[in-house]
Parts: C-alpha cells; sequence; structure tokens
C-alpha cells in the first residue's frame, strides 16, 4: 500500500435554490455543550463502479465526482443550515457569547482527492484500521466552535484503486449521528435521481418550559483543552452475527429472569466486561461506561424522528471491575438498562432548564476518564442503505482526529442483523480482546 494521497480539487458547494432571506436557528443546550468538542466523522467505503464501453476510468471518476458536485447541492436545499455558519452575538456588559446558526448559504467544501496504490482490500484486510483513512476526510483538526469560520459541512471523495471512500464531516452543533445519517442518505438519495427526499428534516428546536434563548454562556467557559494520551491507541473493528447478539440477548435476560434487556444492552455489557477483563483491573478499580441516549422518543408528545439537531443526552454507568465481572453479563445489561431507563421528559426538561442558567460546554477533561468506555452512534442507522447509484457500500469508517482510548463506536453490519463495534484501545487491550475466548 503506497498511501499517498494527492488533492485534484477543492470546491465550495452552494445550495442549488438558495434561500433569499437569512435565517438563524437558535441552539439549543444540548447543542452547544457540545461546542469544544470536534465534528462528526463518518465515511463509506464502495467498489469503484465498472466503465463503460466508451468510458475510462478517468472520464468515470471525473462523471462520478461532478454528479456528486451537483447531487449535494440539490440536497442542500433540503439541508440548508448545513451550508451556513455559526453566528455570534457577544455580549459585553456581562462578558458573555452567543451561539446560533447562520444560514447565509457560504456553503459547505467538497475535495476531490485520490490514494495512490490504496485498494479496498488495503482497507479491509488488516487487523487494525490503517492509519490512512483519516486521511480520507477532510479539514482535520476542527472542534465545533471553529463553525464560526469553517463551514460546517465538508466532504472528500477520494479515488481508490478499486473503490472509492466518501468521507464527511458535520459539525456536531448542528446535528447528532442520527441527523448526520438522515444528511448522508438523503444525499445519496437525491443522487439516484429523485427531486425530492424521503424524509423531510425539522429545524425547529426544542427548548425546556422555562430555557430562555439565545443562551449567554460565558467566556470563561470556553477553554478547549486537548486531551494528552498516555499510550498510543490503534483501531480495531469486532463484528457480531445477528445469531451471537440473540444469543447474548438470551443469556443476559436468563440470568436476571426478565425480557426487558435489549440486544444492544446485552451487547455493550458483553464489550465492556471483555475490555475490563483484558485489562486485568483490581477488583476495587472503578470503571464506567458513557453512553449517549436519543430524547426524540423519550418527551411527549414525541419530538419528531425528522428533528435535525443534537437531540442526545449523556449518562455514565460505573462498577467496581470486581462487580463487572464477577455478577455476570445479565447483571452488568440490567444495570445499563436501569439507567438509561430514568432519561424521561421530566429528566430532558430539567437538563435543558438546568444548563442554560449554567451554560459549561463539555471539556475533553469530563468525559476522559481511566478505565473507560464510551459509545458513540447507534446500530439503528441506515448506513448501508447509503446508495448514490453504484451499489451499497461494503464498509463504514470513523474519521480521525483525537482519538480516545475506550472509544466505541457502534454502527449496523453488513448482513442484515450483525453490527460492528470499532474499538479504540491500546494494541494490548484489543490483541487481548481478539485472544479472549468468551468474547469472540
Amino acid at each position: 500500500m503506497e498511501g499517498i494521497i494527492s488533492f485534484i480539487s477543492t470546491t465550495t458547494v452552494r445550495p442549488a435554490s438558495p434561500e433569499e432571506s437569512t435565517k438563524r436557528i437558535e441552539l439549543t443546550p444540548w447543542d452547544l455543550q457540545l461546542l469544544l468538542l470536534g465534528y462528526i466523522k463518518k465515511g463509506l467505503l464502495f467498489l469503484k463502479p465498472t466503465p463503460g464501453p466508451e468510458e475510462n476510468g478517468l472520464e468515470t471518476m471525473t462523471a462520478i465526482v461532478d454528479h456528486l458536485k451537483t447531487s449535494l447541492s440539490r440536497t442542500l436545499d433540503f439541508f440548508y443550515p448545513l451550508a451556513g455558519r455559526l453566528g455570534t452575538a457577544v455580549n459585553e456588559d456581562d462578558d458573555t457569547t452567543c451561539f446560533f446558526i447562520n444560514c447565509n448559504g457560504a456553503g459547505a467544501q467538497f475535495i476531490h482527492a485520490a490514494a495512490g496504490g490504496v485498494t479496498v482490500a488495503d482497507i479491509l484486510d488488516p487487523v487494525y484500521v490503517p492509519k490512512i483513512v483519516s486521511s480520507f476526510f477532510p479539514l482535520d483538526g476542527l472542534q465545533n466552535y471553529h463553525g464560526v469560520t469553517q463551514p460546517l459541512l465538508a466532504v472528500q471523495v477520494t479515488e481508490l484503486v478499486d473503490g472509492i471512500f466518501v468521507g464527511c464531516i458535520l459539525n456536531h452543533v448542528v446535528g447528532d449521528g442520527k441527523s448526520f445519517w438522515h444528511f448522508f442518505n438523503s444525499w445519496s438519495e437525491i443522487s439516484r435521481g429523485p427531486n425530492k427526499i424521503s424524509v423531510s428534516p425539522v429545524f425547529k428546536r426544542w427548548f425546556g418550559n422555562d430555557t430562555h434563548y439565545p443562551i449567554r454562556i460565558p467566556q470563561s467557559a470556553m477553554l478547549f483543552d486537548r486531551p494528552t494520551t498516555s499510550s498510543p491507541v490503534q483501531e480495531m473493528v469486532f463484528r457480531f452475527a445477528k445469531e451471537k447478539i440473540a444469543g447474548l440477548k438470551a443469556r443476559a435476560n436468563t440470568e436476571m429472569g426478565t425480557n426487558r434487556i435489549s440486544s444492544l444492552q446485552a451487547l455493550l455489557a458483553h464489550l465492556w466486561r471483555c475490555t475490563i477483563r483484558t485489562r486485568r483491573l483490581p477488583e476495587d478499580q472503578e470503571t464506567s461506561y458513557h453512553l449517549f441516549i436519543d430524547m426524540r422518543t423519550r418527551r411527549r408528545p414525541q419530538m419528531p424522528q425528522q428533528y435535525f439537531g443534537v437531540a442526545v443526552q449523556g449518562g455514565t454507568l460505573t462498577m467496581k471491575a470486581g462487580e463487572l465481572l464477577g455478577m455476570g453479563l445479565g447483571h452488568v445489561a440490567w444495570q445499563m438498562n436501569k439507567m438509561i431507563s430514568t432519561f424521561t421528559e421530566v429528566e430532558a426538561t430539567n437538563f435543558l432548564e438546568s444548563w442554560a442558567k449554567d451554560p459549561k460546554p463539555i471539556s475533553y477533561s469530563t468525559v476522559i476518564m481511566s478505565n473507560a468506555l464510551i459509545m458513540v452512534s447507534s446500530p439503528r442507522f441506515d448506513v448501508y442503505g447509503t446508495d448514490f447509484g453504484w451499489g451499497k457500500p461494503v464498509a463504514v469508517r470513523s474519521g480521525g482526529g483525537i482519538k480516545l482510548d475506550g472509544k466505541t463506536t457502534i454502527s449496523q453490519g453488513a448482513e442484515e442483523g450483525s453490527i460492528d463495534i470499532e474499538v479504540c484501545s491500546s494494541p494490548e487491550t484489543l490483541q487481548g480482546m481478539l485472544e479472549d475466548a468468551d468474547f469472540m
């Protein structure tokens, strides 16, 4: 694998039918809490289409890139805030800043690149995710507050020897994982030919009953702390078949005498136990799993599923290593189930109202803990339904940026009912997981 990235062109893509007047979208505490963290970075690997009898590879790739630019422009008509920037209003009287989405049509960034000598097999076959994958994403190093001057959405289409990688980044203040895949799916739908998308986004924000906006954030709370890692980390993708997941769910529910433990709760408990077992922690050592819960279905009346913004709240489950490993899979999954069930409409409203009164964006120092796991993304997102017109993707990968030891990215697997988990950890931990018979 040569791994030389060449950048062919960079284009600003604007909505095909721009809005006549500038719109402003206020941001909720759910949105604003992410100002100091990084963009969402997800990409899809496709097999390269076979050229027609009168085409060569260069003509085919040029046509694909031009088509993706055009379809992206048409998609931005439906997702117009993504072509904007973050706006700010500085309040000198109390040294605070208000952030909002400025729908000014400044445009999204589109990069066309090529990875010389890199094949699809070079990406899929290695045990660890190759480092070159991080170069398939644009604008490395951005934090969400950079959206004041940088694009809220950027795309990089990288040509491989026999494949195409479409890497997409989205400012996390503008949308969560569900919103990200709503856009990605809609773009591919427009690319296939329709003039409209199946599911239109809802940009109207939901605030707490007593939340006054725009929310004023003290300058003292806007301190970015770049984390330092004590040891190098790698990424490895573990694939769980539908049958394996069903077995874990049945085992967890049987152990607890219930039927309320979900497949995902059982799988995450299984992953957590294996990771800590591999690390050989003392029994009295505390370990945590940070989860992000989608609040759309927890409001009454329910928020629309097409709500485009951040609608997730973080929850943490903490156990001592002895309890985690000694009490069994069912116990851990059941504790996770109980923690998630506390995220009600009342809890959502309380969070929004209390955060607005004392706004403190999440910093990396508050989410990085030793012997902790962090779950991001969801297997419910329709990753493999993202078909631009030349077939479904063969894999999904995450972008570069700040890699946290213990970050676990959950996604839909290529096979029906399967789940992929991309684990970021030390090579020693990942190797131990590979050698763990119960886990594998």
